[in-house]
């Protein structure tokens, strides 16, 4: 029987009750994330991620198209949350993340989709691009234990994260699933406009590491816990895979589950930013997957549960 999930026993305890009000007290003065924009979101003042104190939600419904240890048989249970603290030029959601697509809601909706994923058989509760919207999801989960929610949290975004904020969701989240984008800070300024990308993502995945360890599954191979970290090749060596590889590696862990991405194609603004205004080859895929193999990681077409 898979283990129970931690928030359980945090709602039980009230501890995850003081990390709710912790959490919002954090959007009076926000710095959820590291951009730190000091903006009253309580108040409908928007930083960077142009979100108040609601949820904005895209669109939500069970996902076939992540990583197969979460998705088994029935789906993962994916709420897509609207906005981002990112500003990726090349962003294939960007009608989501920048766009203004989605709605706002209550807190008491964003249960209710919760609620439901789970009653539909979802495996887990996967957010995508949380890091603005992690106190508006903390509110919301109690209200989605109340009605039965026990499956396994996923935390899936982009790896500009605050720790401090991550330490709220230790013992919350179950599954981390973060992007490494960069392994270079003036890539990450030019293509995603956030200073210290590299430092602030090898922190977060330190803090991620630390909490659940390597990446684990029930019988069936369906992920309950641990870490999976995806790293999108972009063309011409952008990406800087071979330092995003030789940290995962020798300083987080050679157990470490890899996703490398192949599926790059140029969207939004990319195309006024070559090389990125054309697809990965195969040469410079394969040249991304042996960096991988030389360090003796776990990539996706490895990595079993």
């Amino acid at each position: 029987m898979p283990a129970r999930p931690g928030y359980l026993q945090l709602h039980e305890s009230g501890e995850l009750a003081r990390r709710i009000a912790a959490a919002r007290e954090i959007l009076r003065d926000c710095t959820l994330c590291p951009r730190n924009c000091h903006v009253n979101r309580l108040q409908g003042e928007r930083g960077a991620c142009r979100t108040g104190a609601l949820p904005v939600v895209a669109s939500f419904g069970p996902h076939f198209g992540e990583e197969r240890p979460l998705v088994g048989r029935h789906g993962s249970g994916t709420i897509f949350l609207a906005g981002c603290n990112l500003q990726c030029v090349f962003c294939q959601n960007d009608d989501i993340s920048q766009g203004g697509a989605g709605r706002e809601i209550t807190v008491e909706e964003l249960a209710a989709m919760m609620v439901a994923l789970w009653r539909q058989g979802c495996h887990n509760l996967n957010f995508v691009t949380p890091t603005h919207q992690t106190a508006q999801i903390l509110e919301a989960l109690p209200l989605a234990i109340a009605q039965g929610v026990d499956i396994p949290l996923v935390y899936n975004c982009g790896g500009y994260e605050a720790v401090t904020t991550l330490q709220l969701l230790d013992g919350v989240v179950d599954i981390y699933l973060p992007d490494f984008k960069y392994g270079d800070d003036a890539v990450a300024r030019q293509l995603s406009g956030v200073p210290a990308y590299v430092a602030t993502a090898k922190a977060a995945l330190r803090e991620m590491h630390r909490q659940v360890g390597e990446l684990t599954g029930d019988p069936p191979g369906i992920a309950v816990r641990g870490l999976l970290v995806r790293h999108l090749v972009l063309p011409a060596g952008l990406a800087g895979t071979r330092r995003v590889m030789q940290f995962i590696a020798r300083e987080i862990s050679p157990a470490t589950c890899v996703n490398l991405m192949d599926q790059y194609h140029p969207c939004y603004q990319a195309y006024a930013h070559p090389p990125l205004d054309r697809r990965v080859t195969r040469e410079e895929f394969a040249a991304a997957v042996a960096m991988a193999h030389e360090e003796r990681l776990h990539t996706r077409r490895q990595a079993q549960l």
